[in-house]
């Protein structure tokens, strides 16, 4: 089963990706910015709503929520945003010569030479500190999911991401571990068909970035492209697809408690999630995007109406419930 290619066509209703260009020979001289802002864009702020969306899934099963609980998944979303904050700045300092060939990255604080590595270092160490305060505070036995994504993620940086699909499989991983982080600092059983649904809408995305980056001629930058080509990517595409819409039918099937007046309620909410996998599919293959999933995701009105709408939906189904 493949996903047929079509000529580049525009979608009425996606943020456009900007036009890839090759990168000069000498790069030009990036504009000075001050140490606070490229910090802050060391530390990518706008890819922190994905540790609060992972980690709070875990609310979607657990069947009774009280201020522990809600405590819990604040306190894991923090050290998770801790954690993806170093790893950020990890990659960055070992990736920041291969980095500038990239016409994006390129001008990233570190590629671009705004930043020194000395100062990204000092950053690095204090956020790791804030980190094992965080950790030592809620005791590392409820922390096992961070402690091991951090692990997986230096595993990631050092070796592992230069691997064909081990490189994809590391990152869908780490939202797998957010989850569970949820579920571990609440006290509650995880849901096997949540876990698996996650994982493979992640796959999904990474598979997505990376056809993106083949398409695109972006391919000396990333060593594990290499091992990756247009069609094969679009095959693993459509069964990431295929096993994140199965899991999630059978999450709420055997998960969601559809005996409380809420069956119709949980049910609409299927729907609305294979909407917005089949559009994120579209906006892949059909638009050319996805090679940022979070600004895909945030800069199409379609996939954001069907989140809303599923969001809706899911919290009057807990509502009920709770």
């Amino acid at each position: 089963m493949s996903v047929v290619e079509t000529p580049p066509a525009r979608l009425s209703h996606s943020a456009p990706e900007p036009a890839a260009t090759p990168p000069a020979a000498t790069p030009p001289p990036a504009p000075r910015r001050g140490a606070p802002r490229d910090l802050l864009a060391l530390s990518r702020p706008y890819q922190w709503a994905k540790n609060p969306l992972a980690v709070a899934l875990a609310l979607l099963t657990i069947p009774v929520w009280g201020a522990g609980t809600l405590a819990g998944i604040a306190w894991s979303t923090g050290l998770f945003v801790l954690a993806s904050v170093a790893v950020y700045v990890l990659n960055d300092l070992l990736d920041r010569h291969r980095d500038g060939l990239h016409p994006v990255k390129r001008h990233r604080p570190l590629a671009s030479g705004r930043l020194s590595v000395g100062t990204a270092l000092v950053f690095l160490a204090t956020v790791c500190a804030l980190f094992a305060t965080g950790v030592a505070l809620a005791s590392p036995a409820r922390c096992w999911p961070v402690l091991v994504y951090l692990g997986l993620n230096l595993a990631y940086s050092l070796r592992l991401k230069h691997i064909p699909l081990v490189d994809a499989f590391c990152v869908a991983l780490g939202f797998v571990l957010r989850t569970l982080q949820g579920y571990t600092a609440t006290g509650q059983p995880a849901s096997g068909w949540l876990l698996l649904s996650v994982f493979a809408v992640c796959l999904l995305f990474v598979f997505g970035k990376r056809r993106h980056e083949l398409a695109r001629g972006n391919a000396a930058h990333r060593p594990a492209l290499r091992g990756y080509s247009v069609p094969y990517l679009d095959h693993l595409s459509v069964i990431s697809a295929t096993l994140a819409t199965v899991g999630y039918l059978l999450c709420i099937r055997t998960d969601m408690a559809l005996h409380h007046g809420t069956a119709t309620l949980v049910l609409l909410t299927a729907p609305c999630a294979f909407f917005a996998v089949f559009r994120y599919l579209q906006l892949l293959v059909v638009g050319h995007g996805g090679g940022d999933p979070v600004r895909t995701l945030s800069g199409d009105r379609l996939l954001l109406g069907s989140g809303l709408l599923w969001g809706a939906l899911t919290a009057v189904c807990l509502a009920a419930l709770h």
